[in-house]
């Protein structure tokens, strides 16, 4: 057989081989309508719970398909899949799990792996669900729980201690683009306990009682903590990045972010990076600072942006020993922006010298409305920050802020998914104005490579979590850029339009090379300017 002919067959062999793995990946549904008993995953004829759907479908990297509707009664996923089995809503937050009893989780991973939860509304479906708890990854029998992803949830609403937990043996969970809002007591929106490798991306987190009928008592700890309670063989390795929070309701002694809390005589908190969060200070309830560390150990905190009022004990941080802790090791701060426009911040930081270690406040921009920033005896001061950059970002001042509530048919703000309400509350409060003392200033050796929307920072990067530049090349300000923007570049270029926008060289005209920067944005190459 000639050699053609030879690797003609090899491809047709390989194209069925794939034909065939594209059939076996198929959808199966799951409706309230539907039978377990009778049922047999199809459109047409779906079961009647996730459980058994989890149980019943191969380990082929299949969809399960949740149709609208309320479920009630707890989910527990333990299988352990080879190829990833996606359980998403069909539409999405139309179907809403919920666990009306006082003794189970709503959601429980106990040693399940290789899966995706997406698209639910997940909650308690009234104060008396007094379960503790909505969603918990855990191992079982020393099984570990890993390789699962949250995506794209609404989880709201516990009466009893944390919305999720992830805790007591597992690895790699991903917690991404989801809304968190309203835990109960001296617990957390995410409690990540002794685990190790998790990655927290692209949710937003606030709380408002009142918008759930219920009274805030000012009592409800972080809405992230990262810690080891039991000397466990994990605790390290996690991100927060690209996140949002806002609307403090909690306790004044407590952070949007804590790492360390229990008092034990280790580092509770090991290889953490922070990077690329908007801390939104819009509310008038005191917290402790916006991040804390108690026992941690190579901390990273990286262009992030804290702004507003955010009356708070200190605004940037503290770090302290709690219990038995030792001391803290290598926290280090770059490229971060604090800004109050009330000019009332009055404790930039807390925290005993003797209490920290190897730390590091470098190339940070430091805003109190012409105030000056406040120091003190505390571990860290803007005096200690060699490259300070004292002056204005140029954000916009978080008043009169739309929450980010979910009315069942759209977000109160008009938007349809929690990516847009993401978006929405980034560009608001994140972008640094034209004037900004921020753009063009981070130190390119402790910058991340994406800003808070996920947008390659190309050339001289900004500080803060919001990349100004990134936008230049979204030419009809549609807050997106794509093949319209480079048509817009192509017509300012050819005269067919004023050359305003596609002048990304600051040159004066618009010509093939503003056009070629241009298309490398829409190819995810970042938008360079100047």
């Amino acid at each position: 057989m000639a050699l053609g002919k030879k690797l003609l067959v090899v491809a047709l062999a390989t194209l069925v081989l794939q034909l065939d793995q594209v059939r076996a990946q198929q959808n199966y549904f799951v409706s309230t309508a539907g039978s377990d008993s009778a049922g047999d995953g199809s459109s047409g004829n779906p079961w009647a719970t996730i459980d058994y759907a989890i149980d019943a479908v191969p380990d082929n990297g299949s969809t399960i398909l949740v149709r609208d509707g309320v479920y009630d009664g707890r989910t527990r996923i333990d299988r352990r899949l080879q190829q990833t089995l996606v359980i998403r809503a069909e539409n999405a937050y139309r179907a809403r799990l919920q666990d009306g009893s006082s003794n189970q989780r709503v959601i429980a991973v106990f040693g399940g792996a290789n899966f995706v939860l997406e698209g639910f509304e997940i909650t308690r479906p009234s104060p008396a669900a007094t379960a503790a708890l909505i969603v918990q990854i855990q191992q079982e029998s020393g099984v570990l729980a890993e390789d699962i992803t949250l995506r794209h949830n609404i989880i709201h609403d516990s009466y009893n201690n944390d919305l999720l937990k992830i805790n007591n043996g597992a690895r790699n969970v991903t917690v991404e683009g989801n809304l968190f809002y309203n835990q109960e007591g001296s617990d957390e929106h995410i409690d990540i306990n002794g685990v190790e490798d998790v990655i927290v991306q692209d949710n937003i987190f606030f709380n408002d009682f009142a918008g759930s009928g219920r009274v805030n008592g000012n009592n409800t700890s972080s809405f992230i903590v990262i810690k080891n309670s039991a000397s466990l063989p994990f605790g390290g390795g996690s991100i927060v990045r690209r996140n949002v929070f806002l609307n403090w309701e909690g306790s004044a002694g407590s952070n949007f972010v804590l790492l360390g809390e229990d008092g034990q005589p280790f580092h509770e908190a090991e290889d953490v990076l922070v990077e690329n969060n908007l801390m939104i200070g819009n509310a008038q309830n005191s917290m402790r600072s916006s991040f804390g560390v108690k026992g941690g150990k190579n901390i990273t905190f990286r262009n992030n942006t804290v702004t507003g009022d955010l009356p708070a004990n200190a605004f940037a941080m503290r770090l302290n020993r709690e219990g038995s802790n030792p001391v803290n090791e290598d926290i280090r701060f770059y490229n971060n922006i604090w800004s109050d426009p009330t000019g009332t911040m009055s404790d930039f930081s807390d925290g005993s010298p003797s209490e920290t270690t190897g730390e590091i406040l470098d190339n940070n921009v430091y805003w109190n409305d012409g105030q000056s920033i406040p120091t003190d005896g505390g571990v860290l001061n803007v005096t200690n920050d060699a490259n300070a950059i004292v002056g204005d970002p140029a954000l916009a001042a978080p008043d009169g802020v739309i929450l980010p509530r979910w009315t069942g048919n759209a977000f109160i703000s008009g938007s349809l998914s929690i990516r847009e309400e993401f978006e929405r509350l980034a560009r608001a409060y994140g972008t640094i104005g034209p004037n900004s003392v921020a753009i063009d200033q981070s130190d390119p050796l402790h910058t991340p490579q994406d800003d808070i929307l996920g947008r390659p920072r190309a050339g001289q990067a900004d500080i803060g979590a919001y990349e100004r530049d990134a936008d230049a090349c979204d030419l009809n300000s549609d807050s997106i850029t794509d093949a319209a923007d480079v048509q817009a570049a192509v017509d300012q270029a050819l005269g067919l339009a004023t050359c305003v926008s596609g002048d990304l060289t600051q040159e004066g005209v618009c010509n093939v090379v503003d056009v070629q920067r241009v298309v490398n944005a829409v190819l995810g190459n970042g938008c360079s300017v100047g």
